[in-house]
């Protein structure tokens, strides 16, 4: 993956409260132009060699590449689970004006 590519990483939450946290470290320090928080989502996934599930909060995260090892350790120092989630997909395409922002936006 290009360093200076548009990327969009899943971070999901126990609570409200923790994806606020997360969010808020991530603008301020300009690891991401934008986060979107999807209260209540319903995860099922296998830990501990029994399948459990809980409720989750989800970020959709906005960011650039060149950010994503930085983002991944800033989660996982201030994350309450043991093994966040924090995975990332290219943007392949879009909005040229909403993905120039991206880059302005982020450091």
């Amino acid at each position: 993956m290009e360093t200076d590519q548009n990327i969009v990483i899943f971070i999901t939450t126990g609570t409200d409260g923790e994806a606020r946290r997360v969010a808020g470290a991530l603008l301020e320090q300009r690891k991401a132009a934008c986060v979107n928080i999807v209260p209540a989502v319903t995860s099922l996934f296998w830990w501990e060699d029994r399948i459990d599930s809980d409720e989750e909060s989800l970020l959709i995260v906005k960011s650039k590449a060149s950010s994503l090892n930085e983002i991944v350790s800033l989660v996982k120092g201030i994350h309450s689970y043991d093994v966040p989630e924090v995975i990332a997909l290219p943007i392949i395409g879009g909005n040229p004006d909403y993905l120039n922002w991206i880059g302005e936006e982020t450091q």
